[in-house]
Order: C-alpha cells, then sequence, then structure tokens
C-alpha cells in the first residue's frame, strides 16, 4: 500500500481472499517499506512486510490511495512492480490504485478504469492509457483496474471465480453479503435527475429467474414480474447490469451450470435440462462461447477434490 492508502480498498482483498482452511491463499500487506504507513481518512497502518513480500506473491493488489494524481509512487515500487509482473504476477487496482499501476508502464495502450472522479485526471496523466469511464472493472489479462471501492469487490469475486470457480465465488459472495456477480461492464454511475425506485423490483425478478430457469422466460415474462413495460425494462435492466436481460438470464444458466459441474455428479445433458438449455449441445455452444472451454474441462479443472 501507499501513502494515503484508503481503508476499504486495503481491506477488500484481505476479506475476499482470506487466509483460512477453504482458501488456498495467504495474504499480506505491504509496503514501500516496513513500519508505520500513513493511511487516508485518519487511520494508520503499521505494516510487518516491505517490498521483499513482491517477489513471492501470485496476485498483487494496488489500493487506492489519496491525491494519486499529484505525484507517481516511489522508483522502488514502480520497479518492484515491474519485476513482479515480469516473472508472471497479475497486478489489479482498486479505484485511485490504477494511477500507480498506470505509472507502471504497463497499461500502456490497454483498456483501464478507475473511480469515475478521477477518470479524467488518470487520462490527462497518462494519455497511453485507454481509460474506460463507464465500466465497474476491466480485466486485461495479467494486469486489472476497478473503479470505486465497492467494485472492488466485483472485481475480487471475478479473479476468484477464474481461480477456484463459481461455487467458491458465489460462496465468498454470500459470506460478504455482496452480489455474486456484476458486469465488468456495467456502468459505474448513472445520473439521473430524478431516481426511479426500481432498484429493488428488478433485484426480486433478478432473484425470482434464478429458482425458474427451466422457465419460458422471455422479455415479456421478466418484464410482467417486475410490472413495468417491456421497454423500461430492458433500459433499466441494462443500467443496473451491464447486459440486456436476455444476455443476463444466460448466464445465469451458464453459471449455475458451472456450479453444477463442479459440485454434483450428473451429466451434462441432465444439467442442461436442469438449467433451461434443453440439450447437451447447446449447454457445450454457450459454455465455448461464454467461457472458452467445454463442460467436461471446467469440470475436470474446478470438480470438488480435483
Amino acid at each position: 500500500m501507499l501513502e494515503g492508502a484508503k481503508p476499504l480498498d486495503v481491506g477488500i482483498p484481505s476479506q475476499v481472499f482470506t487466509t483460512r482452511p477453504s482458501m488456498p491463499y495467504e495474504v499480506r500487506v505491504c509496503a514501500a517499506a516496513r513500519g508505520l504507513v500513513a493511511g487516508g481518512d485518519g487511520l494508520s497502518y503499521h505494516l510487518e512486510h516491505g517490498l521483499e513480500a513482491l517477489a513471492w506473491a501470485d496476485t498483487v493488489f494496488l489500493p487506492g490511495y489519496r491525491f494519486p494524481d499529484r505525484d507517481d509512487p516511489p522508483a522502488a515500487v514502480v520497479d518492484a512492480l515491474r519485476a513482479a509482473h515480469a516473472r508472471g504476477a497479475r497486478l489489479a487496482a482498486i479505484s485511485t490504485g490504477a494511477f500507480a499501476l498506470a505509472a507502471t508502464g504497463l497499461l500502456d495502450g490497454r483498456r483501464a478504469t478507475t473511480h469515475w472522479h478521477y477518470t479524467r485526471a488518470l487520462a490527462a496523466r497518462h494519455p497511453q492509457v485507454r481509460v474506460d469511464e463507464n465500466v465497474l472493472f476491466v480485466d486485461e489479462g495479467s494486469v486489472l483496474t476497478s473503479a470505486g471501492a465497492a467494485s472492488g469487490i466485483d472485481l475480487c469475486l471475478h479473479l476468484l471465480r477464474g481461480d477456484l470457480g463459481v461455487a467458491a465465488s458465489n460462496h465468498a459472495a454470500r459470506r460478504l453479503v455482496a452480489a455474486p456477480y456484476r458486469s465488468g461492464g456495467q456502468a459505474q454511475y448513472v445520473p439521473r435527475s430524478v431516481p426511479e425506485p426500481l432498484g429493488e423490483r428488478f433485484a426480486a425478478t433478478r432473484e425470482w429467474v434464478l429458482h425458474h430457469l427451466t422457465d419460458d422466460l422471455t422479455l415479456e415474462v421478466l418484464a410482467r414480474h417486475a410490472a413495468v413495460s417491456p421497454r423500461t425494462f430492458s433500459r433499466r435492466f441494462a443500467d443496473d447490469t451491464g447486459y440486456t436481460p436476455m444476455a443476463w438470464v444466460l448466464r445465469a444458466r451458464v453459471d449455475v451450470a458451472r456450479e453444477l459441474l463442479e459440485r454434483s455428479e450428473r451429466s451434462v445433458e441432465q444439467i442442461a435440462a436442469d438449467v433451461g438449455l434443453g440439450t447437451g449441445a447447446n449447454l457445450r455452444g454457450h459454455f465455448r462461447r461464454i467461457l472458452g472451454t467445454t463442460p467436461s474441462e471446467y469440470r475436470q479443472t474446478f470438480a470438488r477434490g480435483e
């Protein structure tokens, strides 16, 4: 972490990738040097680890910090981040931590995001970075960035889902009382002059869908459940989730199929029927398009005990 580190940004990765028997992670918090680090919002941190921790880390998080547009991080920090990335570590920035990541040059020519209040400053300070101000997080493979602190949870769950599978990610989301899946493409800030009180109604519809995946779920059926017009439902649903309603339903079906592949012995054909995708061929096609793999390969990777 850097001087002025924001407490929530520091705590999110520690909470998601918690060191416990069910999670194969060891979490360490480090700074440019061991000792006391002044944080933001009136807090300070006494850290046991310096930059030597980056020599073994597989994933390095850069929490947001105050006044990121004033000065670049210390040269030793930039060098250590570059070295970690060069040996294969992935670097993930939460909120204004994107400024520190951009200072390494590793975001040049890539998409990235940060808190909406700082997107223009990031673009001005690092013009080679393709700043996207309208998303919750951006995954560029070995370098990842997220918007405000809450979207750091989405980014962490996204990484956890890739590491351990959807069941582990959903378990962590339930533990954190967080949404199990929000698209990285979801808008981080949608200004409205008059708030539309549909959030709870739409959330209830999404929850209802998860219990009716085998039904014939059309746009009209979903809009009727939310008690709004199909046009209003489509527009607001995309604002809330980053997906069209039907694309979200498909993702939900695939995610439930992933969990069944991880946690049950049911065949691909049975699982396809369980989640409303009809046939195994249909499930395989959607798996290949969305996840770039097959159900069988996914099961071999993430099945419990393997």
